[in-house]
């Protein structure tokens, strides 16, 4: 996948444009990072672009917080531990 400055995205916009038609992404980066994601899409696409988007971020979440269940060990909760947790949240956030 392509990657472009954020330098080059202000100074060379036009061109990132026309190329973005061909590449489909490309990645952003500050000072040698990652920061973003250009995504190509057009009229007809631009709402499923956004809900793929959105489902793919969803589940970048949901696997983020398994693992780091297993790390803690919250993994191997009880249901009843569980809806404990979920009581103090609560009683905590009405105060």
């Amino acid at each position: 996948m392509k990657t472009i400055s954020v330098r080059d995205l202000r100074s060379k916009s036009a061109q990132i444009w026309r190329e973005l038609r061909q590449e489909k992404d490309m990645v952003v980066t500050s000072k040698g990072r990652p920061v973003g994601v250009l995504s190509y899409a057009s009229e007809a696409n631009l709402e499923r672009t956004l809900t793929s988007v959105r489902r793919a971020r969803a589940m970048l979440g949901l696997l983020e917080m398994r693992v780091r269940s297993v790390k803690t060990g919250r993994d191997r909760l009880s249901l009843q531990a569980i809806n404990a947790e979920i009581g103090a949240a609560r009683r905590k956030r009405a105060r």
